[in-house]
């Protein structure tokens, strides 16, 4: 969660929807209820999740998670009512292209998920979130009230659930690591460390607890971390894309899932590099948007139709939530050296052959599913002015797709990280 400088159209409620402001306490009495998602706690390792009925895969030994080389997406579509979809207008990448080497179709999928074996989860006891600020409540979802509208996503309990099981996807796929920088040999030690677009403190609180003697800041326009943490982490509510007033530099610097956060990520990268001390490193974890397919089993479905409609909304919005593809350009431009990409996929799904991969498509339909309705909501009847009724009825036929397990998409991840120039 965060923002940036370029000019963009101002964001306002549809017509007919309603916005109102609300406090936290208020907040809970107000959202709407939706059949509860995977969430594990706070703090725990990453491990399979219980509560997930698995419907399609097969078994398969374990295979690792690849790193290799994928085309990206080349611009933003747009919808047509007639003629090929914005998909094909993009060259999405089909079975031949290089990226998707390591992914292949289970054809022995069942509908018992028995390739996972057990998925059991660790549990620790987590805190209450904070409760300063004021949200503002818009079709049944709360969000932030600082800057409002710079961020099209919810900040109520049900994506704070979804913010922490998005937290152990990404440990599982870096293996249980925080952070792939080598920041353990780090000359003359690690001191200041800042995570910008916290969330839910989650990863502040874990890099907290790993590094003790460290000085750890989390930043996030919505006040939502909890007030237990570890004494050496502290979370401050702030927008990335304004000037940075930190009155020190960090040893390492660290965003995750901020494709869609900013207008210009350049502009906060630029500041990243003029905060990090030299020799220092800044690191980057993100997916690349829209999702890729191997075949065309996308093709005519209501879940390419919400695709299309997402890109022309963000489009409107003037964001472009493709620019991970140029996560690691962006780091040579600011200054940094020694810059590292690492790619890695997520299946929607366990159609994907290998266990880490089903594993991983486990994690990553959860996480899909949890988060459809807010990824949606906001951005589509801001943008497209669609009404509620309009963007509740297409997700019933994406989350029949999703569910389905017969469409076979995935979408890059890259963790991209460079170190600052003595």
């Amino acid at each position: 969660m965060a923002s940036s400088s370029e000019a963009g159209p101002a964001l306002s409620a549809a017509p007919g929807d309603k916005v109102q402001h609300l406090t936290k306490a208020e907040e809970t009495s107000s959202t709407v209820e939706e059949p509860a998602a995977v969430t594990p706690s706070r703090g725990s390792e990453p491990t399979e999740p219980t509560a997930i009925r698995p419907t399609d895969p097969a078994s398969e030994a374990a295979a690792p998670l690849s790193h290799h080389d994928s085309a990206e997406a080349r611009s933003i579509p747009t919808v047509q009512k007639d003629g090929p979809s914005s998909h094909e207008q993009l060259g999405i990448e089909i079975a031949e292209a290089p990226s998707v080497a390591a992914l292949s179709v289970d054809s022995g999928e069942r509908d018992d998920d028995s390739a996972l074996g057990d998925t059991s989860i660790y549990t620790t006891n987590t805190s209450a979130r904070s409760s300063v600020y004021d949200f503002v409540l818009e079709n049944g979802r709360t969000y932030h009230s600082y800057r409002e509208g710079k961020y099209e996503l919810p900040n109520d309990e049900r994506e704070q659930d979804r913010l922490d099981l998005q937290h152990h996807l990404f440990l599982l796929t870096l293996d249980g690591q925080l952070y792939n920088a080598p920041i353990k040999d780090l000359p003359g030690g690690l001191h200041n460390a800042l995570d910008i677009g916290t969330g839910t403190g989650i990863w502040a609180i874990d890099f907290a607890s790993e590094f003790p003697s460290a000085n750890v800041i989390g930043t996030d326009l919505s006040p939502i971390q909890p007030d237990l943490v570890p004494p050496n982490l502290h979370f401050e509510v702030d927008d990335a894309e304004d000037p940075w007033l930190f009155s020190n530099q960090f040893d390492y610097i660290h965003g995750r899932a901020l494709a869609i956060c900013f207008k210009s990520h350049m502009t906060v990268i630029k500041s990243a590099y003029n905060f990090t001390r030299p020799g220092g490193y800044f690191e980057l974890q993100d997916c690349i948007v829209p999702f890729r397919c191997i075949d065309d089993s996308m093709k005519g479905t209501t879940l390419e139709r919400w695709v299309d409609l997402i890109m022309q909304a963000t489009q409107k919005i003037g964001k472009d939530w493709t620019r991970v593809r140029k996560y690691k350009e962006y780091l040579e431009e600011a200054g940094f050296e020694d810059v590292v990409e690492k790619k890695y996929e997520w299946p929607v799904g366990t159609w994907a052959k290998g266990k880490k991969e089903k594993l991983l498509g486990l994690w990553y339909r959860e996480d899909l599913l949890s988060g459809l309705q807010g990824f949606t909501m906001a951005l589509l009847t801001r943008a497209l002015g669609m009404s509620t009724v309009e963007v509740e009825l297409l997700l019933t036929g994406v989350r029949e797709d999703i569910k389905s397990n017969k469409i076979h998409i995935y979408i890059p991840v890259r963790v991209v990280y460079g170190r600052k120039p003595l």
